[in-house]
C-alpha cells in the first residue's frame, strides 16, 4: 500500500512572516494526495514578528510545531529530526517550496516500496523572492550519486534530498553555515541504495544562510572537503570553489532587496 511510507516534512523558521505562508501552502497541497503518509513538523526559532500567527492558521495540517530559542539553524533542523517518525526526512524551510502539488505521488509512484532507497533525490528550481523561477539549479545532480561525487561540491541541493530517517545523523555543530554539506555527506556513506526520481523536487529560495556568509560558508566548505576527501585533491577542487564565490558575490552585491532570513 501506498500509505506504508510516511514522509517527515520539517520546515525551520524564524521571523519569517513574509515568505513562511507559501511554503506551508506547497506541503499542503501535498495531503490532497494522502494526508496519512505525510507527518508535517514546524520549528521555529522563538520569532517575534506575526510567524507564529501563520502557523495557527494552518495548525489542522501540522503533525507538530514547537518556538524556542535555539543556536542556530542547524540546531533547530536537530530539533526537527529528533521530532520526526516518518520513514524519510525531508526539509523544505522557510521561502522553500515543494516543486508541485502532486510532487510526493510522484516519488512513490516510481519506488518499489518492497525496496525503499536509503536517499531519494532530485533536481531544484530557483526562486527568488516573489517565487519567480530563476531557472534550474546550475549544478545539475548527477545520473548516480555517491558520497564520494561531493567532492565536486554539493551537486544535489538539501531541499532534493530525502533521507531514511534512520540513517539520518543529527546535523555537527561545529559548522554554522554548511553542516547540510557535511550532513549530505554522513548519510550517503550510510547508504547502501541511493535513488535518482529523475524529478523537479523542490523550488529552492535563492537566499539563506550560506549564500548571506559567503566566506565563513567557503572556509567550512573547505574544512569539510579535507575531512572527507583529503587535503591534496580538496585544494585542487576548492580553486574552482574561490572563482565561483567570486562570481556570485558580484551577482549579489546587485540585488540587496531579499529580506526573508532564517535562524
Amino acid at each position: 500500500m501506498k500509505d506504508s511510507v510516511k514522509f517527515s516534512i520539517i520546515t525551520v523558521t524564524f521571523n519569517t512572516s513574509q515568505c513562511l505562508e507559501k511554503t506551508i501552502q506547497s506541503i499542503v497541497s501535498q495531503f490532497n494526495f494522502s494526508s496519512s503518509i505525510i507527518e508535517y513538523i514546524i520549528v521555529d526559532g522563538y520569532s517575534t514578528d506575526s510567524t507564529l500567527s501563520v502557523v495557527k492558521k494552518y495548525e489542522s495540517y501540522i503533525s507538530r510545531w514547537i518556538s524556542e530559542l535555539d543556536n542556530g539553524i542547524y540546531d533547530a533542523m536537530n530539533k526537527g529530526l529528533n521530532l520526526a517518525t516518518g520513514d524519510y526526512i525531508w526539509f523544505i524551510n522557510a521561502g522553500d517550496l515543494i516543486y508541485s502539488e502532486n510532487t510526493i505521488q510522484k516519488i512513490i509512484d516510481k519506488l518499489d516500496l518492497n525496496y525503499l532507497p536509503d536517499i531519494i533525490y532530485g533536481e531544484t528550481e530557483i526562486i527568488d523572492f516573489k517565487g519567480n523561477s530563476l531557472g534550474l539549479r546550475r549544478l545539475k545532480s548527477p545520473e548516480v550519486l555517491d558520497w564520494k561525487k561531493f567532492r565536486m561540491g554539493m551537486l544535489v541541493c538539501h531541499q532534493s534530498f530525502l533521507v531514511k530517517r534512520k540513517i539520518a545523523e543529527n546535523y555537527n555543530l561545529q559548522y554554522k553555515f554548511v553542516a547540510d554539506y557535511d550532513w549530505c555527506i554522513q548519510c550517503m556513506k550510510k547508504a547502501n541504495f541511493i535513488y535518482n526520481t529523475h524529478l523537479v523536487l523542490s523550488r529552492f529560495l535563492n537566499f539563506g544562510i550560506s549564500t548571506t556568509y559567503r566566506k565563513k560558508s567557503l572556509k567550512e566548505r573547505y574544512q569539510i572537503m579535507c575531512k572527507n576527501y583529503g587535503m591534496i585533491p580538496t585544494l585542487f577542487y576548492h580553486f574552482w570553489f574561490v572563482i565561483r564565490f567570486y562570481i556570485v558575490h558580484r551577482v549579489l552585491k546587485k540585488n540587496k532587496s531579499i529580506k526573508c532570513y532564517f535562524t
